[in-house]
């Protein structure tokens, strides 16, 4: 059972809270260096997060693990396929992929 009174499970929050944004900065870095900024501004569609995405973050280390599930996707679907990082980030952001 989990004790939301215990110190530990704030430290466990916390700690998942700074990996997640670790791992964001670090993917959103890699993604910007293989696509380009400019051309993530321009191609950047206008699909709506989920809504269980923003409540992610109040449980430790799940959004942590929806950025890795994402860089799987990317991996395993897109690169492994011969699609370009483009093409995954169109699909990561519009309705229309």
């Amino acid at each position: 059972m989990i004790n939301f009174d215990s110190p530990d499970f704030f430290a466990y929050a916390i700690f998942g809270l700074i990996l997640n944004f670790m791992f964001s900065i670090a993917f959103g870095l890699y993604l910007s260096k293989n696509i380009g900024i400019e051309e993530m501004i321009r191609s950047k569609g206008e699909k709506k997060q989920p809504w269980w995405l923003g409540i992610s973050l109040a449980i430790p280390f799940a959004k942590m693990a929806i950025t890795l599930y994402r860089v799987t996707i990317l991996q395993f679907y897109f690169l492994d396929q011969g699609k370009s990082h483009k093409e995954y980030w169109v699909y990561l952001t519009s309705d229309e992929y």
